[in-house]
């Protein structure tokens, strides 16, 4: 007779420890995973996608790693999806002289997310804490915006914005509110999922919780609904008819500025065509010509070849024409200048940048950053920047002067509107920058500023992409990559002031301000309970 052997009489193997650990590694590594992808997400809603929206789920997942959580942890996620987000976004930065520079400016950025990260963790139990999160940002931009060497704007949330249905908002507060209104709304979409799983958890919610998930979704978007009328691109002070000239570079990368002869030779000779096509009949006969940053890196007032070549171009075309030139005084820092080129009298008004590009246009700290990529010898004159404000009147135009990287700064941009600006050009160089997405990103950053201040804008561009910009941020032409054109369009001018331009600063303040104030309430709130504990009498 064979003996059975029941269920219990069966040995037990032994547990395996690794099959405990592995949950609980995949717990531990579940939000620092989650906020690398909020950045990634926040990345991905920047040109040249038109994804715009994917800024909303990446605020959201970043509310989710960070609501409940320790400051300590709060640095840490905060660090971690400023680097998901900034890593790919700058790679550009390193497209000609290696990941060093790259690495190393992320790095500094995304140090900014990570305090964020730590003062929204601190206020994420707070009332109607969307709010606060995004004021926290919006502190976060403008500090960013300012230090260190005069600050770096690239990456605010509102300059991924330029297709998004939240850019009215812009005219109305300016990139402060566009920014604010995304990342309080992002928040507020994972409050709402929070308040739902809590209701299908315990059958009740505090009605004060879904107020403020509901009000945090719904009024950033009624908002910009109610501001759409302020992108208005009618001409109020007539028209102007301007032409943007894209000569091309020989090669791509830094090399090009070895090339300087061919460069300014190659814009010359692209406004003769335009000229012959204006006589034949191609083209409307353009009032102003706009030449790009860099497109003359010999000094006119000191090359009498490069004079005689830019003098020739202009009285071929027969109207004013701003000439992006470097000048070279025998003493002193070097100029990135725009040069107002008559076609009678010659040079008759200059533009000297003013917001110059650290590690780029200058060199901070020169022995300490040798230390880490020789390039910083590529450098070898410092520029020095400019104190006026650029505003040319070109055959009774008056055009706002904003050069290239300037774009970013929301200052350089107002200044050049309240200063009568009618219209704003943006001359850029991004020949250093290949076929990398820093152009697409730079021209998102001059549709905003089109719709935040009410002008057309105009982007000259040595290699691309070169473009035309109604006021109310819709690109009506633009040119490809690293091809010769010439753009000619007819552009409304504008003379009234949106509230954003009125307002100026003071919406970056107030929200700034209201970050600070939420952490303050904060720490009186956890100053209070440890008071509270110490108190507390010992249970015998």
């Amino acid at each position: 007779m064979s003996a059975t052997i029941t269920p219990t009489d069966q040995p037990v193997p032994a547990p395996d420890p690794s099959r405990k650990g592995l949950p609980r590694l995949l717990a531990v590594l579940l939000r620092p995973a989650a906020a690398a992808a909020s950045g990634l997400l926040l990345y991905a809603s920047f040109p040249p996608r038109l994804l715009w929206w994917l800024a909303l789920p990446g605020f959201a997942l970043l509310g989710w790693c960070l609501r409940g959580r320790r400051l300590r942890a709060g640095f840490g996620l905060g660090l971690l999806s400023g680097l998901g987000f900034l890593l790919p976004l700058l790679s550009w930065t390193g497209e000609e002289v290696g990941p060093v520079p790259w690495l190393a400016l992320t790095l500094v950025e995304a140090l900014f997310l990570a305090f964020v990260g730590m003062g929204i963790a601190a206020t994420s139990r707070l009332p109607a804490w969307p709010v606060w999160a995004a004021a926290l940002w919006i502190a976060g931009e403008g500090l960013r915006a300012r230090v260190p060497f005069e600050g770096f704007s690239w990456g605010k949330i509102a300059f991924g914005q330029a297709d998004g249905v939240f850019l009215p908002l812009a005219a109305l507060g300016g990139t402060p509110l566009l920014s604010f209104a995304v990342a309080l709304c992002g928040f507020g979409l994972y409050e709402g999922v929070r308040q739902f799983r809590t209701y299908r958890a315990h059958r009740t919610v505090r009605r004060a919780g879904v107020a403020a998930a509901a009000l945090a979704v719904l009024v950033p978007l009624v908002a910009s609904l109610a501001a759409r009328p302020l992108l208005d691109d009618s001409a109020e002070d007539g028209t102007a008819t301007a032409a943007l000239i894209q000569g091309n570079v020989p090669r791509l990368g830094l090399d090009f500025n070895d090339q300087r002869r061919a460069v300014l030779d190659n814009h010359a000779r692209r406004t003769e065509q335009l000229a012959d096509e204006v006589k034949s009949g191609k083209k409307p006969a353009p009032d102003f010509v706009v030449w790009p940053e860099n497109s003359s890196d010999l000094d006119p007032y000191r090359n009498h070849d490069a004079r005689d070549v830019i003098d020739r171009a202009v009285r071929r075309i027969g109207v004013p024409v701003a000439v992006g030139a470097v000048l070279t005084p025998e003493t002193g820092p070097l100029r990135n200048t725009l040069i107002q080129w008559d076609p009678e009298r010659g040079p008759v008004d200059t533009y000297d940048k003013r917001h110059i590009q650290p590690f780029g246009e200058y060199m901070p700290m020169r022995d300490f950053a040798r230390l880490f990529s020789s390039d910083v010898d590529r450098v070898r004159r410092d520029f020095g920047p400019g104190t006026k404000v650029g505003v040319f009147d070109m055959a009774g135009t008056r055009v706002g002067l904003v050069t290239c990287y300037e774009a970013a700064f929301d200052d350089a941009v107002r200044d050049t509107v309240l200063h009568g600006g009618q219209l704003i050009a943006v001359p850029s160089n991004n020949a250093t920058f290949g076929r990398s997405e820093m152009t697409y990103q730079q021209l998102a950053m001059s549709r905003v500023r089109a719709a935040e201040h009410g002008r057309a804008v105009l982007v000259p561009v040595t290699s691309g992409v070169s473009a035309v910009i109604r006021p109310d941020g819709e690109v009506v032409q633009q040119t490809k990559l690293f091809t010769p054109d010439a753009l000619v369009a007819e552009v409304p001018l504008r003379s009234s002031l949106t509230p954003a331009t009125r307002m100026g600063i003071a919406p970056e303040i107030g929200l700034g301000l209201l970050g600070a104030a939420s952490l303050a309430w904060a720490a009186a709130l956890a100053l209070r309970a440890r008071r509270g504990e110490q108190r507390r009498p010992a249970v015998p």
